[in-house]
């Protein structure tokens, strides 16, 4: 009877996800919240995460986990428990297939490339380990995003420990040979991290000459460098509420969608790294930094003007050969991108998020977003957090 009260009540649930990296801590911290809502649940956390697998014997009611290779989903799928998988890698031997939440590696790439695009940079590069499907599945989506935009995108290959195994040399002359300024996207933190300490050797200038982007948000890592690592922010935390929402329902024996649920990311955690425009025009360098800084305010071009010693005709010109847009645009840009972020981050009510944001009202900041994204403002909401 014991027992049953445990299942019942309390269910005993692991957690085999790497507490070594940002993203891993993201998870756990997104099932803790979870179960802390709707449990009591007794969490089993790995910090060594699937690789280390669970005690002899173990016993539990359900496992969240990163399923990194045939044989560690064998083992754990073998257990006869509800799964649910939290990796983006695919593996197409297991049949059938467990519920799989992850971040959204197309979004993340399409990303990166916008916001290099957006700060000017006409070169750009591309650094991960070149042979894992998931990275690919990354850098295609940088790739594309930059292909739409009329540029290409050179490649490097490097995993996790080459700096460490003795090439590091490779690494250097590459990075010497890259046209310049050059905006790098990186597969996450480590390779962020090994880019950065290229550059300094080469005596290479960062972010004027390389500014570097990781694909995953570190802050432990990210801000331990020097100049701190710009990334994007996958939303790790919603990751793992997803998953044990998912394995909830399949512990009470109800029906979890079976197409993988793929999370889109925060938005751009913008530090030293790629602090910089790639824009050889200081007037225009100036006009964008001034919409930046007062884009919340109720501004228009004609207050750009007052603060940019440059003719309309001259403003329009600059931005439109430089960033392909209006100065119109690049206003109603940078409030978009806040709005989404204050939405994504926050529980403000969408007036408040509109002023916030230079939007003024709810309805102005609704159309413009429907416009901009085909969904409302409360939508987007609900598609940053949801698990459908």
């Amino acid at each position: 009877m014991a027992v049953q009260t445990r299942l019942v009540q309390q269910p005993l649930i692991a957690v085999l996800v790497p507490a070594s990296t940002g993203w891993g801590r993201g998870i756990i911290s997104g099932v803790a919240a979870y179960a802390n809502r709707h449990g009591p649940w007794h969490l089993y956390v790995e910090p060594e995460g699937e690789r280390r697998g669970l005690p002899h014997g173990w016993q539990g009611d359900g496992v969240i986990a990163r399923l990194s290779t045939p044989a560690v989903s064998k083992a754990i799928i073998g257990l006869g428990c509800p799964v649910v998988n939290v990796s983006g890698i695919e593996l197409d031997a297991l049949h059938p297939q467990p519920p799989r939440v992850s971040y959204d590696l197309r979004a993340t790439g399409t990303l990166a490339a916008e916001h290099f695009l957006d700060r000017g940079f006409r070169h750009f590069a591309y650094v991960g380990p070149p042979k894992l499907s998931y990275v690919r599945e990354h850098r295609e989506a940088f790739t594309a995003a930059l292909d739409r935009a009329g540029q290409t995108c050179h490649l490097h290959g490097l995993g996790a420990g080459l700096e460490i195994t003795g090439r590091p040399s490779r690494l250097v002359e590459w990075l010497h040979a890259l046209p310049k300024p050059v905006g790098v996207l990186t597969w996450a933190a480590i390779q962020g991290r090994s880019v950065i300490d290229a550059c300094r050797r080469a005596g290479l200038f960062m972010p004027e000459d390389v500014a570097v982007l990781s694909g995953v948000d570190d802050p432990l890592l990210c801000e331990a460098s020097q100049p701190q690592l710009s990334a994007i922010a996958v939303n790790a935390e919603q990751i793992g509420e997803t998953a044990a929402e998912l394995l909830h329902l399949l512990i009470e024996q109800r029906t979890a969608p079976r197409a993988p649920i793929r999370i889109p990311p925060l938005g751009i955690i913008t530090r030293q790294s790629t602090d910089t425009l790639a824009i050889d025009n200081p007037e225009l360098v100036q006009a964008i930094g001034f919409i930046r800084e007062h884009a919340s305010e109720p501004i228009k071009v004609e207050d750009v003007l007052q603060a940019v010693p440059m003719s309309r005709r001259s403003l329009e010109r600059a931005f439109q050969e430089t960033l392909g847009r209006s100065p119109a645009m690049e206003i109603r840009r940078v409030r978009l991108e806040r709005a989404k972020k204050l939405l994504a981050t926050t529980d403000l009510p969408v007036p408040k998020v509109a002023r916030a944001s230079g939007f003024g009202t709810g309805e102005y900041l609704a159309t413009l977003f429907r416009q901009a994204t085909g969904m409302t403002p409360l939508k987007y909401r609900a598609a940053t957090r949801t698990s459908a």
